[in-house]
Formats: C-alpha cells, structure tokens, sequence
C-alpha cells in the first residue's frame, strides 16, 4: 500500500471528494462524487494505487534495506559518516525491525527503536542520531522505489536526558597560558602542541579545523577556514555548510598563531597532527598541569561560554553554528566593520580572564 501524508477532502463546490498527490515530480488528483466516508476512501484507494505502481517490495525485509544502505553510504559519504551509521543500524536498528517485512513497516515499529534506545538512558542527541537514520533508511528506500512509506510523526521522548558539557574553568584556563611544559615518556618537556590548545581556546576552532589549518589560510589578520581534517585523517570542507567561515584574529591568537609559524616550514600550522594524537597530547598536559580533563572538542564549548556576554550573532559567526541552532535569536548577516567589532569583543574577553599571563 502506498503512503500518503494527505487525506481526500470534500470539495462542496463540485460535490466530490478530491485528493492531491505527488510522485517521482508527476502531480495528480483523483476524486470520487460518491458521499460519506465511503467515497472519501475510494478516493483514496485510487491515489494509493498510483503511487504503488511500479514500487518493488518482493518480500525485502528491513535487513536488505539496511545492507544497501550501509553499501550506498559507504559509497557516497565520508568513512566517519558511514561508521557513525552502521554503529546505529548494528547496534539499535537492525535487532529491533531487522527481520521486519519492509511492507509492514510503519510509524509504530520506527518509534519502537528509539524508545529502546531510551530506556537505556541515550541523550537526547544519540536519539536525534538514531531518529535521523531511521529517515535515511526510508528515503533510501523510496528512492530505490522498494517504498513509499515516509514517516512523519517519530517524537524524541520528553524526558531524554541533555548530555552537559564539562568545560575549562577561567582559572584553568590561566594555567594554558603560563605553563608549556607537559611529560613525555616520563620526562618533562616543552609540549609542541601548546600552540594548538591556545589557538582553538582563542577561536573556538573544532578540533579538525585547528588540525586542517595552513598558514595560506590567514592573509593578515583574516583567516578563511574551509577545511577539516576528521579523526580518520580525511580532509574534509568541514562539518557542515556554516563551517566555511572567515573571521579576524585577536591581537591575542595573531601572536599565538605567529609564534607556531616559527616553529615549522610545512604548508600546515600543525603538520602531521591527528585527532587522536591531539587528545592524547592535550590529556597528558592536563594531568601534568592539574587541569582537570575536558575532551579536545570541548575546548570549543569552552570559547562559547567564555564569550556569551557578546552577542549572540556574533558568536554564530565565530563558530560556525547555523541560523537556527541555539548558540545562546537571530543570526544577522556579516555586516561593514562587524568582523572587527567582534575581534575586539573577543580580545577584551580573554584580557580580563588572562590579564597578567601574556
């Protein structure tokens, strides 16, 4: 049976039940003059029949759907796309509908994956992953016409908890800026990372931005970010559309970023850094310094709070972050002088919390 997400209503003017639906870009409407619910669903039956013309269910379950899933995403998207997926369909959907006719798929059997998930006490945010694969997977299905179905009403549970960010404390902070020195291998020694956890303290960079940096980036005090480099070592355009940005250096970051450019000749700030590399390096710096341990990618919600007293549109730019995310109202476009407003903004903050470090 074809999905639809309409209903035939009765056009009293013409005294028939009509009904509008689309199919591969082709719109058609069907009606029925009979009365009552009983004409409303004929009308309906005529629109279901269309769109199930030419759809090739033949007894598929939910598993071959997933495999060519997994098989086009692993195709088309990048390697830490494809494993995030598969984890979800391994791990969350395949034992709960796997075995599922695709045919008998509906709204009920869906909702039944994510409110496993939640009874295992997911955040929020791994529900909203698994929502959102579960709608990959049905579209993938339209688009290779084994479907029609398209799910409209899968809810996240109200009481799913919001993971909290740990991020560093003012005083902590301090600390970065004072000590170079971490442990290597039981010797104390000059971290040649420390340049890296001052720049993305100074910006609010994502860790596979910082590490996807060459110094052709920066002309002056304007730097254009448009890669990333992932936790597989894929350079990437970033993580999203919003993630290719420009923004203004504080006097601050200018001096951090000119001291790295001393200490290498490579096209790259921070050559031959990986994420994982990264996280190591910056862990055993926290533990030698006393800092207690936030993950690298929290240093970024770090810069956020540090600069909430600013307005909420400029920190949108600084960060990357979309129009409709809630960074801490409305997005404004970047406007004559604003870049060098919010620098200022941003170097004032970080003076009063390091006043005396630099």
């Amino acid at each position: 049976m074809g999905k639809r997400i309409n209903s035939a209503v009765w056009m009293e003017k013409y005294g028939r039940w009509q009904i509008n639906v689309q199919k591969d870009g082709q719109r058609k409407t069907f009606s029925c003059s009979t009365p009552g619910r009983a004409g409303q669903r004929e009308c309906q039956a005529k629109a279901d029949a269309w769109l199930d013309e030419g759809i090739e269910i033949k007894g598929r379950r939910v598993e071959d759907v997933v495999a060519a899933y997994l098989e086009d995403c692993k195709a088309r998207t990048s390697l830490s796309n494809y494993r995030g997926e598969e984890y979800r369909c391994r791990v969350w959907v395949l034992p709960q509908i796997g075995r599922l006719k695709l045919d008998a798929l509906g709204e009920q059997q869906l909702q039944k994956v994510i409110t496993a998930a939640h009874s295992k006490g997911l955040s929020r945010k791994t529900l909203v992953g698994i929502k959102a694969t579960l709608m990959a997977i049905c579209k993938f299905a339209r688009r290779s016409r084994w479907s029609t179905f398209t799910p409209e009403f899968l809810t996240i549970p109200a009481g799913a908890p919001r993971s909290e960010k740990q991020i560093i404390q003012p005083d902590d902070l301090i600390k970065v800026f004072q000590s170079s020195e971490t442990t290597w291998r039981g010797k104390v020694i000059l971290d040649p990372y420390i340049n890296a956890y001052r720049l993305q303290i100074l910006t609010g960079l994502r860790p596979g931005e910082l590490l996807g940096l060459m110094r052709s980036d920066r002309s002056g005090e304007v730097v254009h970010l448009s890669r990333a480099i992932n936790v597989h070592g894929e350079i990437t355009q970033g993580k999203n559309q919003n993630a290719n940005r420009t923004f203004i250096l504080t006097a601050t970051a200018k001096a951090v970023w000119e001291a790295q450019e001393e200490l290498t000749s490579s096209i790259y700030l921070f050559p031959g850094l990986k994420e994982d590399h990264y996280r190591d390096a910056w862990k055993r710096y926290c533990d030698y310094n006393n800092i207690p341990y936030v993950p690298p990618y929290n240093i970024r919600h770090t810069f956020v709070s540090m600069v909430q007293s600013l307005p909420e549109g400029w920190v949108k730019i600084l960060v990357g972050h979309s129009k409709s995310m809630d960074t801490f109202g409305v997005y404004g476009h970047t406007t004559v002088g604003l870049d060098q407003q919010i620098a200022a903004g941003v170097q004032a903050v970080f003076d009063d919390i390091l006043k005396g470090c630099l």
